[in-house]
């Protein structure tokens, strides 16, 4: 069985590299300026790469907050819960980091032992998302189902455990992060938490994350007042998956981590430029999917 569903991943992202390869042709669509990052700029997003490399912790370890380096990298950070079984559903934590003065939510990223989490990142089938989650929502705008099943099997969890974060600090402000997996589940959770929560503030750094959600969904994810930040590192293959000839885009907000160090931002949806993820990895055999861990300003993904 598990040579078969390693057969049918392969072919999934044959056929996605082959499309995005297909859709990566120039286009007459005018880009904004790519533009170079500061060191200074770059170091404002190590307490979320930490945050988002702890996702891949126990949640007794998150709940304690005795994780190790990732941890320590965070020591003022106050747990407030977290859940998941790494099998069924990911990992997450939630707290509020005094320093940034916000509510963290995080969540686990792929983990390849388990065959639940393989088997969404193979999926391929879009979904409106739950109404119940998503009230007021379009149906038009669709999301990975493997994605959207993940994130509302820890839904009920992670709003409880923000609104006490909100409660207990009086904190106005969420971040959500994640890598691979788990930005697809933070990206979606930032918007549940957005319509759930108006009043906050709500950001959204992803690391390493694979397309989402279809045009309609990159586009209200655009539309709304959600600060979006996706990075990718060198020649990662995963942020080129699934397809855009299967309908999926990613939103606006990437940025590129060059072969160089240098980080870039690539404005617009899908940047086709070649500093960007798109025209630097057209397919998966120009890939190197050892990228897709780091690292991240220094910082490998993994608890």
């Amino acid at each position: 069985m598990a040579s078969s569903l390693k057969a049918t991943t392969l072919v999934v992202l044959l056929l996605a590299s082959l499309g995005a390869q297909v859709l990566a042709l120039p286009t007459s669509v005018k880009r904004q300026t790519i533009t170079v990052l500061a060191q200074s700029q770059v170091s404002t997003f190590r307490p979320y790469t930490h945050y988002a490399s702890t996702g891949y912790c126990k949640p007794a370890a998150t709940l304690a907050w005795n994780c190790g380096a990732n941890c320590e990298a965070n020591p003022t950070f106050v747990p407030i819960a977290s859940g998941g079984d790494g099998v069924i559903t990911q990992f997450w934590f939630v707290g509020y980091d005094p320093t940034l003065e916000e509510v963290i939510v995080s969540h686990q990223g792929t983990d390849t032992s388990a065959i639940l989490p393989l088997l969404e990142d193979a999926s391929i089938i879009q979904e409106p998302l739950d109404a119940k989650l998503f009230p007021g929502l379009s149906t038009k705008v669709q999301a990975h189902s493997g994605f959207a099943g993940s994130q509302s099997r820890s839904a009920s969890g992670v709003l409880a455990a923000v609104k006490t974060g909100i409660s207990r600090f009086s904190a106005k402000k969420i971040t959500v992060t994640g890598h691979s997996l788990g930005a697809a589940i933070g990206l979606i959770d930032a918007i549940f938490l957005h319509l759930q929560l108006p009043g906050t503030t709500v950001r959204f750094v992803g690391y390493g994350m694979p397309r989402v959600g279809n045009q309609e969904f990159a586009d209200y994810v655009d539309s709304q007042p959600i600060s979006v930040t996706h990075i990718n590192n060198e020649e990662d293959i995963v942020p080129i998956l699934p397809g855009r000839f299967l309908g999926y885009h990613h939103p606006s907000g990437e940025v590129h981590i060059q072969d160089s160090g240098v980080w870039v931002s690539c404005p617009g949806q899908d940047n086709t430029s070649d500093q960007c993820i798109v025209g630097d990895v057209p397919n998966i055999f120009e890939g190197d999917e050892s990228d897709h861990d780091g690292p991240y300003d220094g910082i490998e993904m993994g608890c």
